[in-house]
């Protein structure tokens, strides 16, 4: 991807945000299996709202309804469907599967509770809004605050504000992220928690290599030349990093008021 001056802008700016969630201690604080399942079952919320980031990109910037009109730039369409495809049938372990159920999949091997998540999805397949529906499923209260900064994102449904929210706020910091927990983790337990390295691994190269590139693309297209679109970039990307740095330290107090009770 061709650098862009206002990406570059972009980043100058939020460098300083980015430097304290890649450099959070949540990364080294994960020691036991315990503090694992403490970990995703936070996490797991994250995993899920990005699906719904991504897929109200794809209605805005392309055509998902009956009868079908071509609909939104024609590089926009397939930056989103190639991303779309990736995450949402992503090819695992010689079958298909979207990254939430993987995740999912990895929470059970690891013995995390998955009820809450469960509770979330089977009250949205009965038509409960999504506050509401976090609120009784017993989401943890920093995944709770978490979604509701991704959902302020998706309500107003701006193209370019969900495109930074995606491309910023996640796809691009996901590998450096990922990282230091993968270390920590092939530290901790080597030959466990297969599933969930997969996850993290598969993550790291696909954002590196393929997804972050093609999400900065679509950000870049969706801004052009628009000084306002920008600011907003940036407005709505720190407020999605910030809402990481909050969702991780809740875990940080979590693992740390577990082991606290422990003794």
């Amino acid at each position: 991807m061709q650098q862009d001056p206002g990406i570059e802008a972009l980043c100058t700016a939020l460098r300083p945000l980015r430097e304290r969630l890649v450099t959070h201690e949540v990364y080294t604080r994960v020691e036991t299996l315990q503090d694992v399942a403490i970990f995703m079952e936070h996490h797991v919320f994250a995993v899920w709202d990005f699906m719904s980031l991504l897929k109200s990109l794809q209605r805005l910037l392309t055509c998902v309804a009956v009868p079908w009109i071509p609909q939104g730039d024609r590089t926009g369409r397939r930056l989103i469907n190639e991303l779309v495809l990736g995450e949402e049938s992503d090819e695992v372990g010689g079958g298909y599967a979207s990254h939430f159920e993987l995740y999912r999949d990895a929470m059970l091997e690891c013995g995390a509770d998955t009820a809450p998540i469960d509770g979330l999805i089977q009250r949205l397949t009965r038509g409960e809004p999504v506050r509401e529906a976090l609120r009784s499923c017993g989401a943890p209260v920093a995944a709770q605050a978490f979604v509701e900064t991704t959902w302020q994102v998706v309500e107003a449904a701006s193209p370019h504000g969900l495109a930074a929210a995606f491309a910023l706020g996640r796809e691009e910091l996901i590998p450096d992220m990922f990282r230091h927990l993968i270390a920590n983790l092939q530290r901790q337990f080597p030959k466990r928690l297969t599933t969930l390295q997969t996850y993290l691994d598969r993550h790291v190269h696909m954002d590196e290599d393929r997804h972050g590139p093609l999400a900065m693309q679509m950000l870049i297209n969706l801004c052009g030349e628009s000084a306002a679109k920008w600011r907003e970039a940036q407005t709505v990307a720190g407020a999605c990093i910030q809402a990481r740095i909050d969702l991780w330290d809740g875990v940080v107090r979590q693992i740390a008021y577990a082991k606290q009770i422990e003794q």
